[in-house]
């Protein structure tokens, strides 16, 4: 799995070429302390220290020259998170080591590092030689950007990666791969076994898949038993074809990245473990492939939950709520002391708030506060949507307890999260994200594909809540 730790290195005065950072305000002074010759360089790539620019300056040899890099409008006294402002440089510089001089945004490395990153398990290319940034900080702080950039890196691999090579067993492979590195255990229900153990809505909604793509409910366990247990989950939909209520193509083509909320969930499991967090880790990815088949779920349904509540199945394609509530019913049984989950639940999220920012709701407003100052610090933002209580007479059915979904097009975001606010007991800390785990262009450090939307963010508010217990 993706590893970024060759790309970034502490600045120990190792031989490199020097990239000078220049902002906006300080670039007249930049370019007058600069020979003749290197104004004119400057003048002549119409350099004006824009964020995302950059320029050659020529020195006295051949091989002097260095690099000018334009970060905007950054004050000196700004101290909020740029991670984007280098990401175009790495493919635009030959290979080869870089320092930075001049005003660093400390976290100016993620970008860096992602701005190398490509997905080319299935292109017959060579493999381009690193681009490797020296960081005025320390190895922790170093390691903790590239283990950022790792776990971004995660996320996007498991989400470009087709179904045919990305299914419930593939997700299974990639959460063991992890629990090896950090030495956690693993646990998985599989097939029928899921009916056995009681996760029937899981099982309900991966019936009718191939066999060898049965679907099933991997746990994964680390750290101290002693610490405040930690539980995250991930909607595992390794590919939705909607059901019997099928997508249209469009809406299919993407639906690779309907597992997106579990490769969140397991790649900030990966930096709970990797920072050695002082809590007890529970990961639950529910995988399933929503297909359709003689045995396929059909609308019309009433299907049987871990909690106890009857679901009328209003709409085949509203099976992510469904193989998550049997997750969050088992991790409310064990009360610990927070719970997140990740999920592409919604296309109402991103009609409301489009691709970029992850819907968050839950139960505790205190929690999502601290979320929302933890994105704004670490420049992944993430914009809360209320739990409108009074919403939850839209998922009333006549048969059963409730609805999977709505009738309506109205607040399909929302009435997913009450749907989940069932299944979660009232004195559980929860926050559930809606992201859509996907980047629709290309921009600096983030190609068009899968993207991780909301998962800085969220490490940083767990380390801020556990890390001085």
């Amino acid at each position: 799995m993706p590893d970024m730790n060759h790309l970034l290195m502490p600045d120990r005065d190792q031989a490199a070429r020097t990239i000078h950072i220049v902002t906006k305000a300080g670039f007249d002074a930049f370019v007058a302390d600069l020979s003749p010759r290197g104004q004119a360089a400057m003048h002549a790539a119409q350099f004006t220290a824009a964020e995302g620019t950059h320029a050659i300056l020529p020195g006295g040899e051949a091989e002097a020259w260095s690099v000018v890099a334009g970060i905007g409008d950054i004050a000196d006294d700004d101290e909020a998170a740029h991670p984007w402002a280098l990401a175009s440089l790495p493919g635009n510089l030959p290979e080869g080591t870089y320092r930075l001089t001049g005003k660093v945004p400390v976290d100016c490395g993620l970008g860096w590092a992602l701005g190398q990153y490509s997905f080319d398990r299935y292109l017959k290319t060579e493999a381009k030689a690193p681009r490797i940034l020296l960081l005025p900080v320390d190895q922790d702080a170093v390691a903790h950007v590239a283990a950022l950039a790792g776990a971004q890196a995660l996320v996007r691999d498991l989400v470009n990666t087709p179904a045919e090579d990305m299914g419930p067993a593939e997700l299974e492979t990639a959460i063991r791969t992890e629990a090896e590195t950090y030495g956690a255990a693993v646990r998985t229900v599989t097939g029928e076994a899921l009916l056995s153990e009681n996760f029937p809505a899981i099982h309900a909604v991966g019936r009718a898949a191939a066999p060898g793509r049965e679907p099933r409910l991997v746990r994964l366990d680390w750290g101290d038993g002693s610490a405040p247990q930690l539980t995250l989950i991930g909607k595992g939909v390794c590919f939705d074809s909607g059901g019997l209520d099928v997508k249209g193509a469009i809406g299919m083509r993407l639906m690779k990245k309907d597992m997106g909320g579990a490769a969140h969930a397991l790649a900030l499991a990966r930096l709970v473990m990797a920072s050695k967090l002082p809590v007890r880790l529970t990961l639950l990815i529910a995988a399933v492939e929503n297909s359709i088949s003689a045995d396929a779920f059909r609308p019309g349904d009433v299907i049987a939950t871990r909690e106890g509540l009857s679901v009328e199945i209003h709409n085949t394609d509203a099976e992510g709520r469904l193989v998550l509530c049997d997750a969050l019913t088992l991790a409310c049984e064990e009360d610990p002391d927070l719970i997140l989950d990740f999920a592409t639940l919604t296309g109402a999220a991103r009609v409301a708030l489009g691709p970029d920012l992850p819907a968050m709701m839950g139960n505790d407003d205190d929690l999502a506060d601290a979320m929302i100052r933890a994105g704004k610090m670490v420049a992944d933002p993430v914009w809360q949507l209320p739990l409108w209580k009074p919403y939850l007479k839209m998922l009333r059915s006549d048969i059963a307890d409730l609805s999977n979904a709505a009738p309506g097009s109205f607040a399909g975001a929302i009435t997913a999260g009450l749907y989940l606010s069932k299944f979660v007991s009232a004195d559980t800390k929860w926050l559930h994200f809606d992201t859509f785990a996907w980047m629709p262009v290309d921009q600096p450090g983030r190609p068009r594909g899968g993207e991780a939307l909301g998962l800085r963010a969220a490490n940083e508010m767990l380390r801020a809540r556990y890390a001085a217990r």
